[in-house]
């Protein structure tokens, strides 16, 4: 990758790359054997670093996406809908031994979504890949979905945290986890090195042995080191935990469809704000207008405001702030 093709992306969206095959609300699962009717379904991308880099580019920003996809029909849909929105996919490899990541997600009315995934050609995914996309330093690297992807370890991580940090950058973090596992060791290592971190609740009660607290939560994150903690919790907001910020937050009222990508929007908007030098309570009240407006469509961006939609949309409603 040449070093002019990030050099106008103010932000770095890496990690993990999907394309999600997804239904509209069903009003129940199938029995083994029974065929149950949707409205439509959808094929879209999916994955932390391409649903950031959609939405900024959504509110106006261009992100660079580093990342791995499959030799497949698959692989050439998430680049070539990446590319549409606007992304630059310079660094984006193709893996010739392994499929794309796909995800089967099925949504059933009045429940949680079910997911269905195999991960792909994210298992070629390694920290070193980041090396392409750190000259020039980007305002904002964001890595979407660490924990889940094997090959990015944890000390190469917060070594190329760390030195972007010291050039100026903005290190945003983001987990998934496949289930139960051994995860507060590695994160332990990162977290120092973290400007932004975002988990939700789930995911956090996971890393830390059953802690359900989101407040809890969030002051032991910063007790590892992290300089902003944020826990996302769906439909009952977030809890936010920096020095000069400690409160609940929230939602804002939007007719619900789907809840794939909500957490990754309010990733976008969190990242737009940082961009304009917002303060953090309007960064967080940006976040919570662009991932309530995900959810609004089937898929993780089709929902998703421009900008100027959000600032309407933040005029006229108010998002309710409890200081703990």
């Amino acid at each position: 990758m040449s070093k002019e093709s990030t050099t106008h992306c103010p932000v770095v969206c890496a990690g993990m790359v999907v394309t999600d095959h997804l239904c509209t609300p069903i009003a129940r699962l199938p029995a083994a054997g029974e065929l149950v009717a949707a409205d439509e379904l959808v094929l879209n991308i999916g994955g932390g670093a391409a649903n950031v880099a959609v939405g900024l580019a959504r509110l106006g920003i261009r992100a660079a996406v580093c990342a791995r996809v499959g030799d497949d029909i698959f692989g050439r849909f998430a680049t070539e809908t990446l590319v549409a929105n606007g992304v630059d996919v310079q660094a984006v490899k193709v893996d010739p031994q392994r499929a794309t990541s796909q995800t089967l997600i099925v949504n059933v009315r009045g429940e949680d979504r079910r997911f269905i995934h195999a991960i792909g050609a994210n298992l070629g995914f390694v920290t070193s890949d980041l090396d392409a996309v750190l000259e020039p330093s980007p305002r904002v690297l964001y890595i979407g979905y660490f924990l889940i992807m094997p090959g990015l370890d944890a000390d190469g991580l917060a070594a190329r945290f760390a030195g972007a940090r010291a050039r100026g950058t903005l290190t945003v973090l983001d987990v998934a986890l496949p289930g139960p596992g051994e995860y507060l060791e590695p994160l332990c290592r990162v977290l120092p090195e973290t400007d932004v971190f975002l988990p939700n609740t789930d995911e956090a009660a996971l890393i830390l042995g059953g802690e359900t607290d989101p407040v809890t939560q969030a002051i032991l994150f910063r007790g590892l080191g992290a300089r902003r903690v944020i826990i996302t919790r769906g439909s009952q907001g977030a809890v936010a935990v920096s020095r000069d910020l400690q409160a609940r937050l929230g939602t804002y009222p939007v007719s619900f469809v789907d809840g794939s990508g909500g957490g990754d929007a309010f990733v976008a908007g969190y990242i737009a704000g940082l961009l304009d030098g917002l303060p953090e309570l309007d960064c967080l009240k940006l976040a919570s207008a662009i991932g309530a407006s995900c959810v609004r469509a089937v898929g993780t961006t089709a929902g998703i405001f421009t900008r100027p939609e959000a600032d309407a949309f933040i005029a006229r409603h108010e998002l309710s702030v409890e200081s703990i």
